[in-house]
């Protein structure tokens, strides 16, 4: 993780990572945490409460670098709330910011276990442009089912996230090998 007082030099550093390890076909970088993970003491349960200007001119911006300078292939998004809502259950963040203003087309993920009990919830960390739900496993993928079944989240949601990892290990090195 990149972090300078200055997000213009955030951006500028975590630009060159990316290009540089991306360079590398089928390698890809994923940048952490969107957005406001301020600290780490009770970060599962904390919001970080600022106006849209300070979002945008200062903790989003060094992401923004990341996505439409570096071209990074991968976010992961943080623990906490932004404004009072969880991060990963953001579909203002994941999806209208991070998807349609910056055209990003790679694979957004929750950090893992952050989607806990009394934390963001699985259906809608999905619904709102998560792909990957991590570590993942049977509860995770129940409250997910239950999720579509309770009209929470649309199979449609389901199927977006599926395709984004799919698109993903298609272009990743690993793949490439089975392919030679």
């Amino acid at each position: 993780e990149y972090f300078s007082e200055d997000p213009h030099l955030s951006g500028i550093m975590s630009t060159a990572l990316i290009q540089g390890v991306q360079q590398e076909e089928g390698c890809y970088v994923t940048v952490k945490h969107f957005a406001c993970n301020n600290q780490e003491d009770n970060r599962n349960f904390m919001s970080s409460n600022l106006s849209q200007r300070a979002l945008r001119e200062i903790y989003l911006r060094p992401f923004e670098y990341a996505v439409r300078r570096g071209g990074a292939k991968g976010i992961m998004t943080s623990y906490n709330k932004v404004n009072g809502i969880y991060a990963p259950n953001s579909h203002d963040l994941c999806t209208k910011v991070l998807r349609n203003e910056w055209g990003f087309d790679g694979v957004v993920m929750t950090d893992w276990f952050s989607t806990n009990r009394g934390q963001a919830d699985n259906a809608l960390a999905m619904q709102a442009g998560n792909d990957l739900i991590m570590p993942g496993g049977e509860s995770f993928k129940k409250a997910i089912i239950r999720g579509v079944k309770t009209g929470k989240i649309h199979e449609e949601d389901v199927r977006r996230c599926c395709g984004n990892v799919v698109n993903a290990i298609f272009g990743s090195r690993t793949q490439k090998e089975y392919l030679k």
